[in-house]
């Protein structure tokens, strides 16, 4: 599977309550279990009016297809091309 990070533009993202999060959180694991297709959700970040995902998938088509069912955007998908931290320099 590839990992990709999706940009979700979503005004007011960092100001949604923590049942909000939930209620998005719950709609897309559903969204998941649905799709027929190996899929993981790895993890999310809410940061002013945008949400970052990291998801794993076969393919972009599948990541745009699960923000089509789930009512949310995904207005950037792209694959992600190397991970690098602090000890990258080591």
């Amino acid at each position: 599977m590839t990992q990709f990070i999706i940009e979700r533009n979503i005004e007011g993202a960092s100001t949604l309550s923590a049942d909000e999060l939930a209620d998005i959180a719950a709609k897309s694991n559903e969204v998941v279990d649905g799709l027929g297709v190996p899929y993981k959700w790895v993890t999310s970040y809410v940061a002013g009016d945008k949400i970052y995902c990291v998801h794993e998938t076969g393919d972009a088509e599948t990541i745009r297809e699960h923000a089509r069912l789930g009512g949310f955007p995904a207005d950037v998908v792209v694959p992600v091309a190397a991970v690098i931290g602090p000890d990258t320099a080591r």
